[in-house]
């Protein structure tokens, strides 16, 4: 892919339709559609982090870029300054690529792209432009999980390693937290694409690095085991050993839904106990648990512009 992949995608942007919600809005000329961008890269954060499972952020850390904008609508978002668009700095596709550079030049494990569902044409073009500039590290694709495969498909070849969420498998709860009654049908496609693209996870018996393949992850919500259970039958049924599975349990309440009658707490031991206990239960050995106080702030990084 060389500089005119972007060109040739720019047309996509005309009439946008890179994911589910198909807004068909035109983000050259500045329109916005669901995920509230223009085709104007827009990022909030550049660093190294080193809270995401142990394969992915190493030693070093994951060489995090957190896109602004998003196309979910979950009500308990914890990143609601970014994906609301209410934070970041424009930036151009070749400065994107640099920020790849400068990433790997600081010591991270890879190129780990956070909300990227918005940008994948931009995207793809700069990982081209920072392959041809000496980037060797693997590229790690950060997503919800609301995904076409056909998008998708633009990203064979360019990413290593996939990390989406699978957050529910009710279409009623997905419609309630979510605003998109149809996330488990595109999950499902989604996550047999990027399986397509990678095969079975492959980990470095050195390092305990992952050098590709699937991380699934799952956040376990508060009210709402049998649904986990459900997520977790899919995953392992469909899937086996050759994914890794990650159960989280850091589900922050945020002020946005304090009075919520589930949503407005946290998750419980027992209930989180009760996800994993299933997991065990049906043959799940290739995953991460949490363990201890995960569902806190801190966890959350400052959206401070550093890096960009």
């Amino acid at each position: 892919m060389g500089s005119g992949y972007w060109g040739l995608n720019r047309a996509m942007l005309t009439d946008c339709t890179l994911c589910p919600r198909e807004c068909h809005v035109n983000r050259m000329e500045g329109k916005r559609g669901y995920c509230k961008e223009t085709a104007t890269l827009t990022v909030a954060r550049a660093a190294l982090h080193m809270w995401e499972e142990t394969c992915i952020s190493g030693e070093s850390g994951s060489g995090t870029v957190f896109f602004c904008g998003c196309n979910m609508g979950c009500i308990f978002c914890q990143n609601h300054n970014i994906s609301g668009a209410k934070a970041g700095k424009e930036i151009t596709v070749d400065r994107l690529a640099q920020i790849f550079l400068e990433l790997q030049e600081q010591g991270a494990c890879n190129i780990n792209l956070v909300t990227p569902t918005h940008y994948v044409p931009q995207i793809a073009e700069a990982l081209c432009l920072s392959r041809k500039r000496g980037l060797a590290l693997p590229v790690v694709y950060n997503t919800s999980g609301y995904e076409k495969a056909e998008t998708l498909r633009m990203l064979r070849g360019s990413v290593d390693i996939y990390l989406p969420d699978f957050k529910y498998m009710d279409e009623k709860l997905a419609k309630e937290c979510s605003d998109a009654p149809d996330y488990p049908a595109y999950a499902k496609q989604a996550l047999a694409e990027m399986y397509r693209q990678t095969g079975g996870f492959k980990i470095d018996g050195q390092t305990g690095m992952m050098r590709s393949g699937v991380i699934v992850r799952h956040l376990v919500l508060p009210g709402h085991v049998k649904d986990s259970r459900e997520v977790i039958r899919y995953l392992y049924e469909t899937y086996k050993d050759q994914i890794l599975i990650s159960i989280m349990n850091q589900y922050t309440p945020m002020p946005r839904v304090s009075g919520h009658p589930l949503l407005g707490r946290k998750v419980t031991r027992r209930e989180y106990e009760k996800v994993v206990d299933y997991a065990l239960e049906i043959g799940v050995e290739c995953g991460y648990i949490q363990e201890g106080e995960a569902a806190l702030e801190s966890y959350i990084p400052e959206f401070d512009g550093m890096g960009v």
